[in-house]
């Protein structure tokens, strides 16, 4: 049976996959693509809007400042977005640019640099002059900064990426329970019982995808959902000026400390006229939440201080923005993710802890994790992402 599966009855597979969000949906894509006899269970619907895969865009970056190891995977997950856009036939992917901006010596160009270095990658660093000169919405750039321009950088629509994973998975084979949520994991001589309220689904293996959900799943690995408010703000002047090509993605990391990231208009990204903005660490404004129990509604105090560094670091927006939303993210005391077997367990593979900078790998993870569940060779050296390190 292909698609949706709303039996009842125990379900039987060699593989479940337990939360279709980015990781899971690609996941399950390139497990049912390998012809593996795979279930997706996903708690709403794949691309809604309650955890870490939605607002409309998302930044895709191969020249990884969070980690120099990661580039291989960024590159490998732009094949595979070029992939599942064709195989699919949707538009997910727009190219714009990028641009890392902070001070010289700063961990968003220097690690920007770094990854370049590492990896040969075609970037080009620009002086504060010439980032005023040539993206004038950034004129407040002192003389200290500088920009590391990556042509390459872009856009993914997270929603239209998920549901095109999902889609391509169940035209493939892949059976999907949607409104399903997994109540428990069993591991069990013969294999793994997942357990939701209607059904067991028996397995050879599961895989753990569940962002904001998964410590509930996996409770003995140290991942926290964090409620990460996301903002859109209209011009306050012409909009031209915050046109993609003049305003490109960013991350501008701040002498005060924390970064504002964003993008501009155009590209079908959003609603017409809204600047999608935000921080890379809201302080007060993000919190650990239990994703269950997570306050979904939106006030002045989630975009206080992003709105009182606005007028400096990108002048020409509303005092307040338009749109408010909430998402989750999940962090790892390093940062960095949990790809892999807990304990060497045969019988279970994770994927959680994106630290905010997961979604532009997720096609190459779910790949990765593919790989895990069938014993193939490691196309890349992901130590660090080793669930085992915190043991």
């Amino acid at each position: 049976m292909t698609g949706e599966d709303a039996g009842g009855g125990d379900l039987h597979a060699d593989v479940v996959v337990v939360g279709l969000g980015a990781w899971g949906a690609s996941t399950l894509w390139r497990l049912a693509t390998a012809g593996v006899d795979v279930v997706g269970v996903e708690r709403f619907t794949p691309g809604h809007p309650f955890g870490s895969s939605h607002g409309g865009s998302r930044m895709f970056r191969t020249a990884c400042l969070e980690h120099p190891g990661l580039v291989p995977l960024a590159q490998r997950s732009g094949e595979l977005w070029a992939e599942l856009a064709q195989v699919s036939g949707r538009r997910l992917v727009e190219p714009t640019g990028g641009l890392l901006i902070g001070p010289r010596d700063g961990h968003v160009v220097e690690g920007t640099l770094a990854a370049a270095r590492r990896f040969d990658l075609p970037v080009e660093l620009l002086d504060a002059g010439r980032v005023r000169a040539e993206y004038p919405l950034h004129a407040s750039l002192p003389d200290s900064h500088a920009a590391v321009l990556e042509k390459t950088a872009a856009l993914v629509r997270p929603e239209q990426t998920i549901l095109a994973a999902v889609e391509a998975a169940a035209a493939t084979g892949a059976r999907i329970l949607t409104g399903t949520a997994v109540e428990g994991i069993e591991l069990v001589d013969d294999g793994v019982v997942v357990r939701t309220a209607a059904r067991n689904l028996r397995a050879r293996q599961v895989v753990i995808t569940a962002g904001p959900w998964f410590s509930a799943l996996v409770p003995d690995l140290p991942v926290e959902a964090v409620r990460m408010p996301m903002t859109w703000f209209a011009p306050s002047g012409d909009p031209a000026s915050f046109a993609l090509d003049r305003f490109p993605v960013f991350i501008r990391e701040l002498d005060e400390g924390g970064a504002v990231w964003g993008h501009g208009l155009g590209a079908d990204l959003g609603p017409a006229g809204e600047v999608k903005l935000g921080l890379e660490d809201g302080g007060s404004a993000f919190s650990v939440v239990d994703a269950a129990a997570v306050d979904r509604s939106v006030s002045e105090a989630d975009w206080a201080v992003l709105t009182r560094l606005l007028p400096d670091a990108v002048p020409g927006l509303g005092a307040a923005p338009t749109r408010a939303a909430v998402c989750m993210i999940t962090r790892t005391p390093d940062r960095q993710f949990l790809l892999g077997r807990p304990r060497e367990d045969p019988r279970l593979v994770v994927g959680g802890g994106c630290s905010g900078h997961g979604f532009k790998h997720a096609t190459g993870i779910g790949e990765v994790l593919a790989d895990m569940v069938l014993n193939r060779e490691p196309r890349f050296a992901l130590g660090f992402t080793d669930p085992n390190r915190f043991s």
